[in-house]
């Protein structure tokens, strides 16, 4: 398919990888952003990615089922990668939240519309923030421009394979949460102990009253003093689900 009708069948089918994207990629999917914007920006995007993507020599611009589907799938993989750092946040924000005791103390999330806690909020805030900060919102838009050299416009295909791969990059997502709050949870897990012991030695000590508020502020303090290292470790963790999508990606391609 050659002419304005290839170039029409490409910007569709870019149109639909580009959406897929969109609706799980980080600071893109977000409910705060209205619906409207989100709607725009996606057409201009797939507008501005169209010509690129029908001047690939590897394109096969063919609107069908199957062509539609595996765009479809191959943003939506990519999306699904990267949100992946938002649900560490979101899990490790469970954690601390355990061991400062704000378990029961819960939010709207604007995102999901449904009510997490306090603490998980606060970390998606600041991983949000890193994004924006570190300019990675610009890299995302790079990568994606990216998935149309490797993947061109009509040969994408979803692998079963890929199921295997998401998977394992989910079970990744507990043991990086787990990386992050490990400082508070080693200092309130100490605190603890100390406390135990201190109650023993002197039954008359109100470990109840003492214990928790001494526990908070020792974990609040781990965590203030562990802020300079989060950038950092966001940063990394978006890298390797970056370059984890692209793999699935490629494993998507239809030769």
């Amino acid at each position: 398919m050659t002419g304005w009708s290839g170039f029409v069948v490409s910007g569709i089918l870019v149109l639909i990888r580009v959406s897929g994207l969109m609706l799980f990629a980080p600071f893109f999917s977000s409910a705060a952003l209205p619906r409207t914007v989100k709607a725009v920006f996606t057409v201009v995007l797939a507008g501005l990615l169209t010509p690129i993507a029908a001047s690939h020599p590897g394109a096969v611009p063919a609107l069908g089922l199957i062509s539609m589907l595996g765009e479809l799938s191959t943003g939506l993989l990519f999306g699904l990668s990267l949100t992946l750092l938002m649900e560490m946040l979101s899990f490790s924000g469970q954690l601390l939240g355990l061991q400062f005791s704000f378990s029961l103390v819960n939010v709207l999330d604007p995102n999901s519309t449904i009510e997490t806690p306090l603490l998980s909020q606060l970390l998606n805030t600041v991983g949000l923030l890193v994004l924006l900060g570190a300019g990675l919102d610009r890299t995302l838009l790079s990568a994606l421009m990216h998935t149309f050299a490797v993947v061109p416009v009509g040969t994408a295909w979803l692998a079963t394979r890929t199921s295997l791969a998401l998977l394992q990059m989910t079970g990744g997502v507990f043991l990086a949460a787990v990386q992050l709050s490990a400082p508070v949870m080693a200092a309130t897990l100490l605190v603890e102990v100390v406390v135990a012991l201190v109650g023993r030695m002197s039954p008359q000590l109100p470990v109840l009253f003492v214990g928790i508020p001494l526990k908070t502020l020792i974990g609040y303090v781990v965590l203030i003093g562990s802020l300079g290292v989060w950038p950092r470790f966001i940063e990394a963790r978006f890298d390797g689900l970056l370059d984890q999508g692209m793999q699935l990606v490629l494993a998507a391609h239809r030769a």
